[in-house]
C-alpha cells in the first residue's frame, strides 16, 4: 500500500518571494561601525508569543532587565487590546518606573476606537511613542481585507491622522510616531514607499523631531539580501529621509533574522527592533543579544550591558518559561566549551601566548568568555573525543600542574580509556583522581611499595654518589651508586642493589606554588624489559620528589607479576 504522505512533501506548491530590481547597490561595501537604535518588544511581541503570557510579577521583572541592560527604546505592550497591558502602562506611570533617558513604545492598529483607548493609557506621560500599523502585502489585501490598494492606503492615512490629533489633546508630552506597513517583506516594495510616504505626509516629520518608519518582515519570506535590496530601495526613495528614523523588524522563519537585520542596517536602517534570545511568534524575532554581541566582537560598542550574562538568561527564562538552548549563540552554556582534542590544545596554546593588554586573538574563542561573566571551567570539558590539550589546560588552570608534553600524552590516554570505558564526560576532579590513582598512589595496599627514607648526596667535580636508604614495604634497604645527577647515580644504586635496571625515557620537575607553601613536582618514564613505566611524585624537598618520582616507577613495575599494574606505552 502506498504511503499517504509520498506526495506532500512537495516543493512545486511554492513560489520563490518577488525580488525587487536593485542595480548599482551599495550596502555589500558598507560596514556597520556604530550600534543601531535598538527597541526591545518583550513585553508585546514577545509576549503575546507565550504559551502562558507573562504575570504581571515577571513583567516588571523583565522591564527592570531591560532597564538595566541599557535599552533607551522599549515597548510595553498593546494596552487598547488588553485590560493587563494597559493596567501596565498605568503602573510605569504613575509609579515613576520609566527613567528620563527611556522612552516606553505602544502598539495599536489605525483604527479610531483603540488609538483612542491607546491615548489614554498613556495619560500623563512624559514622553512615549505610537506604533501604528496596518497590513499592506498583497496576501493580505486580496484575502484577509479584500481591498485595494487605495484602501489599504486610506487605512494608513486615517490612522496616523487620528493618532495626530489625539497626540495634540495631550499638551505636555514629547510625543513621537511610529509607523509600520506590515509585512512589508512580502509587499511591493513601490507600493510600500507609496503608502509610507502618504502617512509621512500627514506627521510632516522634521529633522529635530523625526518620526520611525519600521519596515517588518513580518514572516521571513526571502533571503537577507533581498531584504537589504528592499531596505535600500526604500532609504533611497522615501520622501523627508532626513527626518525619519528607518527601523527594521525581523521574524526567523527561514532562520535568518539577525543576518537580515544586520545587512539592513548595512543598507541604511537605523534602528533595530527585536527581543532577547529571539523569542517571538513561529520561529522568533530578530535576537538583539545575539546581533549586539555580534557588534561587539568586531569591537563595536553595542550601547548595551551584556556582561550579566547569566542574570540575562535566568530573567528570560523566568519570565518566558522557555530554556535557552546550550547551543545559543554567545549565550549558551556549551558555547565556549571545547570537547575536540585539536580544538582544546589550540585553545591552550592561544592562551598561553594572550597578553592582557593585546587585541584578543584565541583560536575558537571569538571573544573571551570573561567578558559576560563566564569562566575557564566551562571552556575546556573532557570527554572520549578529547585530547592532551584539554587535560593539560585542565591541569594547568584547575590545580597548577603545568605539565611535560609527554606526561599530556600519556595522562591523556589514560583519561580517554577511562572516559570511553565509562561512557561519560571527566570532570576536573576525576581527571586529577585518574593523575593520582595511575601514576602517584600504590596499585594497593599488599604490594610492597618502595619509597625513600633518607638520602645524603654528594658532587665531587663530575661524579655525584647518592647513598640512600629506601624502604621495600617491609625493611630498609641500603643503596649507593654514581652518576651525572641524582637520576643516574639512583639507577646505578638500584641496579647494584636490588637488581632493578631501567633506562630513562623522560624527566621533568616544576615547582608548584609559591614561597613557603612551595613544592616541587617530578615526573619521570623508566624503560624496564621492554615496558614503559611512568612515577610521579611531590615533595617540599624537590630532591625527594625526583627519587620518589623514579620509585613510583619501580612500583609499578615490581607489582606487574602480582597486582597486575597499569603500562603505560
Amino acid at each position: 500500500m502506498a504511503d499517504s504522505n509520498t506526495h506532500s512533501f512537495n516543493p512545486s506548491k511554492y513560489c520563490s518571494a518577488p525580488k525587487p530590481v536593485k542595480i548599482n547597490r551599495r550596502w555589500p561595501d558598507n560596514q556597520i561601525v556604530r550600534a543601531p537604535v535598538w527597541c526591545a518588544v518583550d513585553l508585546r511581541d514577545g509576549n503575546q508569543a507565550l504559551i502562558e503570557p507573562m504575570s504581571v510579577t515577571q513583567k516588571k521583572q523583565m522591564w527592570h532587565l531591560l532597564v538595566k541592560m541599557g535599552f533607551k527604546q522599549i515597548e510595553v505592550g498593546f494596552p487598547s487590546a488588553s485590560q493587563p497591558d494597559f493596567d501596565f502602562v498605568r503602573w510605569l506611570i504613575e509609579e515613576n518606573q520609566i527613567p528620563d533617558d527611556v522612552t516606553i513604545q505602544v502598539l495599536v492598529q489605525a483604527r479610531d476606537s483603540l488609538i483612542e483607548r491607546t491615548f489614554d493609557a498613556l495619560d500623563g506621560i512624559h514622553q512615549a511613542i505610537v506604533h501604528v500599523y496596518n497590513s499592506t502585502s498583497p496576501v493580505q489585501r486580496e484575502k484577509v481585507f479584500r481591498s485595494e490598494k487605495s484602501g489599504i492606503v486610506d487605512i494608513a492615512i486615517n490612522g496616523a491622522r487620528k493618532v495626530l490629533d489625539e497626540s495634540r489633546k495631550y499638551a505636555n508630552t514629547r510625543w513621537s510616531f511610529e509607523y509600520s506597513p506590515e509585512s512589508f517583506s512580502g509587499t511591493e516594495t513601490d507600493f510600500a514607499i507609496d503608502i509610507c510616504n502618504a502617512v509621512i505626509e500627514v506627521w510632516q516629520p522634521t529633522p529635530d523631531n523625526k518620526a520611525i518608519i519600521n519596515l517588518p518582515a513580518t514572516v521571513e519570506c526571502a533571503s537577507p539580501n533581498v531584504f537589504a535590496d528592499q531596505v535600500e530601495i526604500f532609504c533611497d526613495s522615501v520622501k523627508r529621509r532626513d527626518s525619519i528614523l528607518v527601523s527594521v523588524h525581523t521574524h526567523n522563519d527561514r532562520g535568518c533574522a539577525v543576518a537580515a537585520a544586520e545587512l539592513a542596517v548595512m543598507a541604511g536602517a537605523d534602528r533595530v527592533e527585536g527581543t532577547l534570545m529571539g523569542n517571538g511568534e513561529r520561529t522568533g524575532n530578530m535576537d538583539i543579544v545575539t546581533m549586539a554581541m555580534n557588534l561587539y566582537s568586531q569591537g563595536v560598542d553595542p550601547k548595551l550591558d551584556l556582561s550579566i550574562a547569566s542574570e540575562i538568561i535566568n530573567t528570560v527564562e523566568s519570565c518566558t518559561q522557555i530554556k535557552t538552548h546550550p547551543r545559543h549563540p554567545w549565550f549558551g552554556e556549551l558555547v565556549y566549551t571545547a570537547f575536540s582534542g585539536s580544538h582544546q590544545d589550540a585553545i591552550k596554546k592561544c592562551l598561553a601566548q594572550q597578553d592582557a593588554d593585546q587585541a584578543w586573538d584565541v583560536a575558537y574563542l571569538p571573544i573571551n568568555p570573561g567578558d559576560i561573566g563566564r569562566n575557564y571551567e566551562s571552556v575546556i570539558r573532557v570527554n572520549s573525543q578529547s585530547g592532551k590539550g584539554g587535560v593539560a589546560f585542565i591541569m594547568e588552570s584547575e590545580f597548577g600542574v603545568a605539565m611535560p608534553r609527554w606526561m599530556q600524552i600519556v595522562l591523556s590516554r589514560e583519561v580517554q580509556r577511562y572516559s570511553e570505558t565509562h561512557q561519560c564526560e571527566v570532570n576536573s576532579q576525576m581527571i586529577w583522581q585518574i593523575f593520582d590513582a595511575v601514576f602517584m598512589q600504590p596499585n594497593d595496599d599488599e604490594t610492597p611499595q618502595f619509597q625513600v627514607l633518607s638520602y645524603q648526596f654528594e658532587k665531587n667535580r663530575d661524579v655525584e654518589t647518592l647513598k640512600a636508604s629506601i624502604s621495600d614495604g617491609n625493611d630498609a634497604v641500603l643503596i649507593h651508586g654514581s652518576g651525572m645527577g641524582v637520576i643516574s647515580a639512583l639507577s646505578d644504586g638500584l641496579r647494584k642493589t636490588m637488581g632493578i635496571d631501567f633506562e630513562v625515557q623522560h624527566f621533568d620537575q616544576i615547582a608548584l606554588g609559591e614561597g613557603t607553601d612551595a613544592k616541587a613536582m617530578a615526573f619521570v618514564q623508566i624503560k624496564i624489559d621492554g615496558t614503559n613505566f611512568v612515577g610521579v611524585a611531590q615533595d617540599e624537598d624537590i630532591m625527594s620528589a625526583n627519587i620518589n618520582s623514579v620509585l613510583v616507577a619501580a612500583n609499578r613495575y615490581a607489582s606487574t607479576s602480582e597486582a597486575g599494574s597499569r603500562r603505560v606505552s
